[in-house]
């Protein structure tokens, strides 16, 4: 299988992460992009970037909206994990369907917590009927995380609501020490609640989702999530 070379948006410590388990994927790091050699985007040109496949970007929300259409026109397919811009997605992606790459877009890389949507689907939908049970959502991450509600949150909210549970979903953040990342999602009835949890241990479960994300969308064009990596259905 050839190697995929990787494009590091962002080295801080998902890219470090990443460059660390890039080996196990077949994955060479190729260069990488940081706020010293890519102020204003100008670490991003042809001549400087002729050698990469796929980008990962872990960087900031207003660096993927200048980096992501800059990246387009050369041809390189992207990952993208880096949250807090998703409300202006609609012109990053207008500007790539004017390209022929790949992109997969996701506020959360795990492979666990792409599985833990779809479980948090199917349970939205049993609740759904249940006019006497409420639904929560609490999301805790490290206290450097810019971004509340978190992406992830968003998504599962959103998940839910799709799912057919129409009332108030309560959510709640959290930003303290070094939490790599933990979602719980509860449904309160007036005698008993059920509760589902996905708590990140260690960065690397990003890291791995990004790498997996990288070597799939290869050869792909359009807009992607982990869903798709996954083939799990939207």
């Amino acid at each position: 299988m050839p190697v995929t070379r990787v494009l590091l948006v962002g080295h801080g410590r998902m890219g470090r992460a990443i460059e660390a388990m890039s080996a196990q994927f077949d994955c060479e790091i190729a260069g990488r992009l940081t706020s010293r050699n890519n102020l204003h985007g100008e670490g991003i040109g042809p001549d400087k970037l002729s050698a990469v496949d796929v980008a990962i970007d872990f960087s900031t929300a207003d660096a993927v909206i200048q980096n992501a259409p800059r990246l387009a026109t050369l041809g390189i397919n992207q990952v993208i994990g880096t949250t807090g811009w998703h409300d202006r997605e609609a012109t990053v992606r207008e500007t790539v369907a004017k390209t022929n790459i790949g992109v997969v877009a996701a506020p959360n890389m795990s492979v666990a917590v792409v599985l833990f949507q779809a479980i948090i689907e199917q349970a939205a939908g049993l609740f759904a009927s249940r006019d006497d049970f409420e639904a929560w959502v609490h999301e805790l991450h490290h206290s450097a995380k810019r971004d509340a509600p978190s992406g992830t949150a968003r998504v599962l909210v959103a998940a839910m609501e799709k799912a057919g549970f129409s009332r108030r979903i309560d959510v709640a953040s959290t930003r303290a020490g070094f939490i790599p990342g933990t979602h719980i999602v509860g449904f309160e009835g007036p005698f008993d609640s059920v509760t589902l949890t996905h708590a990140a241990r260690d960065r690397a479960t990003f890291a791995r989702g990004a790498l997996e994300a990288a070597r799939w969308v290869q050869g792909r064009r359009g807009w992607f999530t982990m869903r798709d990596v996954l083939g799990l259905p939207h």
